[in-house]
């Protein structure tokens, strides 16, 4: 996960700090020279690192904040505050065309760094939004690039329009515009062609889009993992196109997150999301403040109400039905399965826990406790089930447990394993209602 290393030696340098009950001007200095090698190995720009550092100590060494009750934990507070003011302060959103006026917006990029996949992604969180985009296939040069935004947009429920690859991207752009026009639809996003490298070709490619047709968002995908790179191809376009905003991909691989906190300071270009996976439902807003609490290992509660409130898919009555059932005892195996799935939709646990606060330092010792095979395997056993198994573990006599072990691919004694650690997990829910006030239960929390 991106920003892990930095995170953990910048909670280091804090740990320090608070440990202290007064700070001297040679202990702020030293933690901000450990601060600033932390930023200079996580490939933030120098330039930005020098002023971040210079604006931090400026207000950390007063006297207000070395005489104060808790002087660590001001200087944390300053560093945050610092941080969030590096990525822009305020989040920045995609301006919409007023009334029934069509908002065009123009997606370019390197190739490489996710934009046909970013430009899908996009258009699905649209759909949310009540907007009606369409999809439009301007990359003629790369192979299989149409039928990939083709592929992405029926995922998400969205049109495409492509003349295939005989025709220029700029005529494409103008006859989707007029197809946009007749068929109703609010937004108009371009997948244009990306180059292995900035070049004269590409640029003037999208400049002639420009000129003929009116873009509204012009916004630059690139790739988090080429570090202080990618600040310099946001220059480069910038200066070109006059980019409204910048879209992260790869957040999630090893990216050191230089790049995350040298664009905006570096280029004045503000971030709006950023991707966190592969699948099209891996796209985040990007909020300076929560990504700033989750550099520095505060966690990102916030974005993990998003993620459940986003990806809830069961309606009120469904959940109420489930809510009644875990109280009684009665989570069944299809229960279970719907967990799985929500979880999963959410990133998985390990992305769960990555923004709770504090986790930041343990998510190695996290992951090695999370084994997303095992989980696999566990939902595989409960694939193997019949429906009426599911609703009702009792069938589970062992001729039917060898079925499911074959189907599932493990041994019998996983499968026994798996179905007696349900049946615990099914008595703990229910002594638990008990205990915070079902009819049986004689505990009951004084709140």
């Amino acid at each position: 996960m991106a920003f892990e290393s930095l995170t953990d030696k910048l909670q280091n340098v804090f740990k320090n700090l608070r440990s202290k009950g007064r700070l001297t001007e040679a202990d702020v200095k030293q933690a901000l020279r450990e601060v600033k090698m932390a930023l200079l190995e996580a490939d933030v720009n120098f330039k930005v690192v020098k002023q971040f550092i210079k604006s931090v100590e400026e207000r950390a060494v007063g006297s207000d904040i070395m005489n104060g009750l808790n002087p660590g934990q001001m200087v944390v507070k300053i560093v945050h505050e610092e941080m969030i003011s590096l990525m822009g302060s305020e989040t920045t959103e995609i301006v919409f065309q007023p009334g029934k006026a069509i908002t065009v917006i123009m997606m370019c990029g390197l190739q490489g760094a996710g934009k046909t996949t970013t430009t899908a992604k996009i258009a699905g969180k649209l759909i949310k939004k009540g907007k009606k985009p369409l999809l439009v296939a301007c990359d003629v040069y790369r192979p299989a690039a149409i039928k990939q935004l083709q592929v992405n947009g029926e995922k998400q429920g969205v049109e495409v329009f492509s003349m295939g690859d005989n025709h220029s991207p700029v005529n494409i752009a103008k006859a989707a515009m007029e197809h946009a026009v007749k068929n109703g639809h609010n937004v108009v996003i371009l997948d244009t062609a990306g180059r292995l490298h900035v070049d004269e070709e590409m640029m003037q490619e999208l400049e002639n889009i420009k000129k003929e047709v009116t873009v509204h968002q012009t916004l630059l995908v690139v790739d988090a993992m080429t570090g202080q790179d990618a600040v310099n191809v946001a220059g480069e376009f910038h200066s070109r196109l006059e980019i409204s905003g910048v879209v992260l991909t790869k957040m999630d691989g090893d990216a050191r997150g230089g790049a995350a906190l040298s664009v905006k300071a570096v280029t004045g270009i503000p971030i709006l999301y950023v991707g966190m996976g592969e699948k099209l439902s891996d796209l985040e807003q990007f909020y300076p403040d929560r990504m700033a609490s989750r550099i520095l290992g505060m966690g990102d509660v916030l974005s993990l109400i998003d993620k459940a409130q986003e990806n809830i898919t069961i309606d009120a009555e469904k959940s109420k039905d489930m809510t009644k059932r875990m109280k009684k005892g009665k989570f069944d195996f299809e229960d279970y399965l719907e967990s799985m799935k929500q979880m999963r939709n959410m990133g998985g646990l390990s992305s769960i826990l990555g923004m709770m606060p504090g986790m930041g330092s343990k998510m190695a010792e996290i992951e090695s406790m999370v084994d997303e095979k095992q989980l696999a395997r566990m939902e595989a056993i409960v694939l193997s089930m019949t429906p009426q198994e599911r609703t009702n573990p009792k069938l589970l006599n062992p001729s039917r447990k060898h079925r499911i072990a074959k189907g599932a691919g493990v041994d019998i004694a996983v499968v026994n394993r798996f179905i007696k650690q349900f049946e615990q997990s099914q008595k703990m829910m229910k002594q638990m209602s008990g205990m915070m006030g079902g009819k049986r239960g004689k505990f009951r929390f004084p709140f």
